[in-house]
């Protein structure tokens, strides 16, 4: 028996997604519950869960096609687990359907010696002039299967040391909304950018001397991003117009303070929302935090999770970056980043001294913050990470 891999709905607003990457390929065994496609919207990444045991027997959507929702994009046939697979694990190189609807198993190639050849295999084959006879299947049933084309024809080196290609990939509907944004934000705002330094001796000594007791009591390490999404909060209740943002001809002011933290994901930048961040713990940040960075390498953020926000921060350091400027996510006014802490030379009471020091800079729109009110909101955040209790006696 098979049924139909359909495109389930993953919002209201979305009618159609892309297929990013196949878990498996045409041949191999899944398990019920497991996942066997990525499905990419705009602003997320979704897996489709096999429905049962079985093998994929037609692939239909490749990957970088565009699928409506509730269209059939493959098929499964029941099957139990073959002898020898122990558990289900995803490919370590995601396998693509190739342009042209794929024959089912049951059309695969059959050579006189009794090997099975996929179709995809089968074209890898003839482009490559291999036999089927030279090509160990790993597929069930010793099925041959693209890959192991693949594998067999770079490890014969039948292309004499001259193999050179290029790829084609369609934009993911992510990339392409990032790059939509950001030509929004370009074009539409007037952005300018502020920077500042800080001192971090305060902040590294406040973490060597309760790192140990936080992981203990919250199990969650005590990091830099909750000291500055507290930093931003206190800078935001004292300079509202950064938080704000143009709604037609009005200007929208807040009283909370939803801040968006740039994580990185399996398909790119995301930025999920800290919900009323002043009201928020150290521990609850972190956790938050660390929940999230864990999701978006999974591509687990939810839609709700990413929209919204009234400032965003974004941590370049991690990377190993020095200097940056910001871009404003749009319809927000401002954008702090962070960047890597290097020791440094600085002059302290006329003595100079070696400091672990950090770049900071702010991008803010122009038509709703002021140059005087972008320079005092740094320079807030700067001294309440250079003099934490400064936050706790609000002065």
């Amino acid at each position: 028996m098979s049924v139909e891999i359909k495109v389930p709905s993953v919002g209201e607003s979305i009618s159609e997604v892309q297929i990013g990457a196949w878990h498996a390929a045409e041949g191999k065994w899944v398990a019920q519950d497991s996942e066997i496609v990525e499905l990419e919207t705009d602003k997320a990444t979704f897996d489709v869960p096999a429905p049962m045991d079985g093998i994929i027997i037609e692939i239909l959507k490749k990957t970088g096609e565009m699928a409506a929702v509730g269209e059939v994009i493959g098929y499964l046939e029941e099957a139990e687990r073959p002898a020898g697979v122990e558990e289900p694990a995803p490919e370590k190189s995601p396998a693509k359907a190739e342009a042209a609807p794929a024959p089912t198993a049951s059309q695969s190639a059959s050579t006189g010696s009794g090997e099975r050849v996929m179709p995809a295999a089968a074209r890898v084959m003839a482009e490559k002039g291999l036999s089927p006879a030279d090509v160990k299947g790993t597929g069930p049933g010793g099925r041959i299967l693209k890959e192991d084309a693949l594998n067999y024809q770079a490890s014969s080196g039948s292309d004499n040391g001259a193999y050179r290609e290029e790829e084609i990939v369609p934009m993911s509907p992510i990339r392409k909304k990032i790059a939509e944004r950001l030509v929004e934000a370009q074009s539409n705002a007037a952005l300018l950018t502020t920077f500042n330094e800080v001192d971090m001796s305060a902040v590294m000594e406040l973490r060597t001397k309760y790192k140990d007791m936080f992981l203990k009591k919250f199990d969650v390490k005590l990091g830099f991003m909750s000291f500055f999404v507290k930093a931003v909060v206190d800078g935001l209740n004292q300079y509202p117009q950064i938080n704000a943002e143009i709604r037609g001809t009005d200007l929208v002011f807040r009283n909370y303070y939803d801040i968006g933290i740039a994580v990185g994901g399996g398909k790119g930048l995301v930025v999920p929302i800290l919900r009323n961040a002043e009201r928020l713990s150290f521990a609850d940040i972190e956790l938050k935090i660390n929940d999230f960075g864990q999701r978006a390498k999974a591509n687990k953020i939810s839609l709700e999770e990413l929209q919204g926000g009234t400032f965003t921060i974004t941590n370049g350091g991690v990377y190993g970056s020095l200097l940056s400027t910001p871009i404003v996510n749009p319809p927000q006014s401002g954008v702090l980043g962070m960047h890597g802490i290097q020791e440094r030379p600085v002059a302290i009471n006329g003595q100079v001294v070696i400091r672990p020091m950090m770049y900071i800079a702010l991008t803010y729109d122009h038509r709703v913050v002021d140059g005087r009110e972008a320079v005092v909101f740094l320079k807030r955040v700067k001294e309440v990470l250079e003099e934490p209790s400064r936050m706790l006696m609000e002065v």
